[in-house]
């Protein structure tokens, strides 16, 4: 049974910083790509980083430059970096493992349970 235990969220001011963290367990996780969605309040969940099995990185547009992706095959741990934060960046963050296909990334871990991470203005 896959298990994703995301942490190290909270609340933060704007321009300050947060690094998220992602435990996961019963996957084959040094074969897997790897993303972290957001679902800001009232609006849908949308992919804003992923990471390839080859350490390729993609990021949403308006998260550029401020955010990193990484993943520690050693640790089974996926991690989110984030800098610079916006009060447009509050959401209830999931990270997922996948796989991309066709140049799409497609989770297929399931979801963990969020972490909640909101800046303030």
């Amino acid at each position: 049974q896959v298990k994703l235990v995301e942490s190290g969220g909270g609340l933060v001011q704007a321009g300050e910083s947060l690094t998220l963290s992602c435990g996961v367990s019963g996957y084959i996780f040094t074969s897997a790509a790897a993303g972290w969605y957001r679902q800001p309040p009232g609006k849908e969940r949308e992919l804003v980083a992923t990471i390839s099995r080859g350490g390729g990185t993609n990021y949403l547009d308006s998260v550029k430059g401020r955010f990193t992706i990484s993943k520690d095959n050693a640790k089974s741990t996926v991690f989110l970096e984030m800098n610079s934060l916006k009060p447009e960046d509050t959401g209830v963050y999931y990270c997922t493992l996948g796989s991309f296909i066709g140049g799409g990334y497609y989770p297929n871990s399931g979801w963990g349970q969020g972490i909640q991470v909101t800046v303030s203005s």
